[in-house]
């Protein structure tokens, strides 16, 4: 058994998770292992005036205020953040620098054909390595490191959708160098897989990194460029040419919108995204005899292909870190401190790292947390910008958004300026989604989803078959 108790209703209601810090910023284990003081900086308080303003100093705030400010460093850009840098998403994630495409290349297809999509997926597998160039370049230490990613497969069914995903990334261009089909014997030059293992694909287009050191890493190279950042100064109306916020207004030729899941709290764009909640947990650092019989090369991004998935990365500190396994959603107040644990997810993600990795057995489990992704109603993501009316949007990243962050903010920027590139005419440029469905159909639908993927993965490991009830809710799923 892990050395860890199971969560507990204490005399406030609240479960027996390991202890959270007392830094209110630092709600995962990369804010809490920041170095630098998480002091917010300070607030937008009376009138400015800008070229470009920001609205979120997420993943794609930051990268879009920094490749601007690089191209053009006389453009004034700022950056207003409603909490700090970093606090969402960027500072919560899985840590994976990864190379899937957010959304489906088949919806892509449809408005922009397959090649667009093909250099989409190409454009994928660069990003990974310009986020390597600037954290080289800009000296953020935040453990990036290179080393592919294992998919694995440890049921029939699993096996058959690993080879239908590695034939599809065939199709859409991709070769054997990108992305292949590994044996069990061949896996075990990565990594000591789990028991049962049958197959699994290998990439080597994925990068491990520290999110939170890399989204305040990057917060500080934007502001020695000149960027100007607001922290704790949310938006209350954001419109062409114009942020309002508490104490402040921000007047601007340009206003992009980057606020990711968090979009839904504006009036009127509460059915723009599905907000969803990833839970993690992380061990206490492990040993090195403990790595030595694991044999996880570092930097190895790991995963498995069951419905309700689960991901594993090896941290730059000595830790493993698990997430996923389906965290519910909640009808009131989707997005809240309270969203970010729950009991059954972490208990569930205690028993896979017990069965997925039997030699951490015994590690203590030192934080469990979460972050909300923005889902769109057809999982792809988008950048737009109205030149017209100077409104810019970069998001929709549907848990991609480490990769999918750094294309848009290079996009972005290119839409901006008026540049007519590769990057302009890739297949989410432009797209338009629409929006989920009405209060409680929503909720109704995404609690049917979890029950039918729960259920599906509990079939295919008592029978050895595919469930085709999962066929019900395809429409509502990402692409694997």
């Amino acid at each position: 058994m892990f050395n860890v108790e199971r969560p507990r209703r204490g005399p406030d209601g609240t479960a027996g998770f390991p202890p959270a810090s007392d830094n209110p910023w630092a709600r995962s284990l990369w804010l809490d292992g920041v170095v630098q003081d998480l002091t917010p900086r300070a607030q937008l308080s009376g009138d400015h005036a800008c070229d470009v303003a920001i609205v979120g100093a997420g993943f794609g705030g930051l990268w879009t205020a920094y490749y601007l400010k690089e191209a053009d460093p006389s453009l004034r850009v700022t950056v207003v953040e409603a909490e700090i840098a970093g606090f969402g998403a960027a500072g919560r994630n899985g840590g994976f620098v990864s190379s899937g495409i957010a959304g489906s290349g088949a919806r892509y297809a449809r408005r922009s054909g397959w090649d667009s999509v093909r250099r989409a997926e190409r454009e994928v597998l660069h990003g990974i390595d310009e986020i390597g160039r600037v954290v080289s370049l800009e000296g953020i230490d935040c453990g990036y490191k290179k080393a592919g990613a294992l998919t694995v497969a440890t049921t029939e069914p699993q096996l058959q959708r690993l080879r239908a995903r590695v034939e599809a990334k065939h199709q859409s261009g991709l070769g054997p160098e990108d992305i292949r089909i590994l044996t069990a014997d061949e896996c075990a030059d990565l990594i000591s897989g789990p028991e049962g293992l049958l197959a699994a694909s290998f990439t080597p287009h994925c990068a491990r990194v520290d999110p939170a050191r890399l989204a305040r890493g990057l917060a500080r190279a934007c502001e020695r460029l000149g960027v100007k950042i607001y922290e704790q100064s949310p938006a209350e109306r954001l419109g062409p040419k114009v942020v309002q916020c508490k104490n402040g207004r921000v007047s601007a030729d340009v206003v992009v919108r980057a606020t990711e899941s968090y979009t839904i709290r504006e009036r009127g764009q509460r059915r723009k995204f599905l907000p969803l909640y990833s839970l993690l947990v992380a061990t206490e650092p492990l040993p090195q005899q403990t790595w030595d019989e694991l044999a996880w090369r570092d930097g190895l991004g790991y995963g498995d292909l069951a419905h309700l998935y689960y991901y594993a990365i090896r941290t730059m500190d000595g830790r493993i870190v698990v997430g996923g396994r389906g965290a519910p959603y909640r009808l009131t107040n989707p997005i809240a401190p309270d969203n970010e644990r729950n009991a059954h997810v972490y208990e569930r993600l205690c028993e896979t790292l017990r069965e997925a990795f039997p030699a951490v057995a015994q590690a203590r489990i030192t934080h469990h947390w979460g972050g909300s992704l923005a889902v769109p109603r057809d999982w792809c993501m988008r950048t737009t910008f109205d030149r017209t009316a100077g409104l810019g949007f970069v998001g929709a990243f549907g848990g991609h958004g480490v990769t999918a962050s750094n294309i848009s903010g290079r996009t972005m920027r290119d839409l901006i300026l008026g540049h007519s590139t590769d990057l302009t005419s890739l297949p989410w440029v432009g797209h338009h989604t629409r929006d989920w469905e009405p209060e409680p159909l929503r909720f109704i639908a995404s609690t049917l989803i979890h029950q039918t993927l729960a259920s599906a993965d509990a079939y295919e490991e008592r029978t050895g078959k595919p469930a085709k009830r999962v066929g019900l809710v395809a429409p509502f799923l990402p692409p694997h």
